[in-house]
């Protein structure tokens, strides 16, 4: 498994983090799947090649942060910068309009780390606060498009891996090996890789942008919408519960309205895809990576 690989390559958990894996807010990560819920979609519209958990997203955030810093509070708020991500990720954001920054989900960020007793004890034992560990304050976490950092180049490879394909474990190899901190963000030293990266990136936004992804993630959304307005369940439990619970909650109802949207979910062909408009502010994932301390523009 590639997954697997690109794990190793990023080397071993440092002993400060271990403790955190235990926390409650970041185990449910684990039945949160990378790619909005679609894991469970149409096999005929959706074919990933392997199973990527937010968990494992975080996860490789964090080491990808570490082997670049080796800064505890920059590792420790990577490892949780997802842990508001709810059931189906960027489907709420689509249920919410939010096509173009696909952040409304982020608020519950503060709400949920509060509340996370084991959490709070493990950053009293390290002297640390939750402002500490804000995701928010570290450049080389989260910055702005279209500069590169661990979020975004994790993203890249992971969904090259298992979306598009497009990514192998020399290139994995490569990222790791060259990515570098420039002027407060990721840069790399050889062009040609970068170009890689970039044309990966690329791929990654025309399927992002394609009728059969915007179809499915409208649909889930208002099959989801749906079952909130007829109270299965909370608008909130979509930060409690994971995505196979929400599944099993959906089935369990009997409703012949949501039968149908699920049926349609899990069963519908390419050619059987109605006209879709794809709206114009879907998020562009567009990437300029330093190379040498210069912008690539292409």
């Amino acid at each position: 498994m590639l997954l697997d690989y690109y794990k190793k390559l990023l080397g071993d958990v440092p002993t400060f983090l271990k403790k955190y894996l235990r926390c409650s807010s970041l185990k449910r990560l684990k039945k949160i799947g990378y790619f909005c819920g679609m894991d469970y979609a149409s096999k005929d519209i959706y074919d990933f090649k392997e199973y990527i958990t937010r968990y494992d997203h975080s996860l490789t955030v964090a080491l990808l942060t570490y082997k670049l810093t080796s800064d505890k509070k920059q590792t420790i708020a990577a490892l949780f910068h997802d842990v508001a991500t709810p059931c189906f990720s960027h489907v709420i954001d689509y249920m919410n309009k939010d096509y173009a920054n696909q952040e409304t989900t982020e608020e519950y960020t503060s709400k949920i780390l509060s509340n996370d007793k084991y959490l709070l004890s493990c950053l009293e034992k390290d002297n640390l606060s939750l402002e500490d560990i804000d995701f928010k304050k570290y450049s080389i976490v989260d910055n702005k498009r279209p500069r590169v950092c661990t979020d975004r180049l994790d993203g890249v490879i992971l969904t090259g891996i298992s979306w598009t394909k497009n990514v192998d474990e020399n290139f994995v190899f490569d990222v790791v090996s060259d990515m570098r901190i420039d002027h407060g963000e990721i840069g790399f030293t050889s062009k040609r890789l970068v170009k890689k990266i970039v044309k990966i990136s690329n791929s990654i936004d025309v399927v992002c942008h394609s009728k059969e992804d915007h179809y499915m993630m409208e649909l889930l959304a208002d099959i989801t919408r749906y079952a909130i307005s007829k109270e299965y369940i909370k608008y909130d439990d979509l930060y409690v519960l994971n995505e196979i619970e929400l599944f099993k909650i959906f089935k369990s109802k009997k409703d012949k309205t949501l039968d149908y949207m699920l049926d349609i979910f899990y069963n519908i062909k390419k050619d059987e895809l109605p006209e879709v408009v794809v709206p114009g502010d879907v998020k562009i994932r567009d990437l300029k990576p330093l190379v040498k301390g210069e912008r690539y523009e292409g």
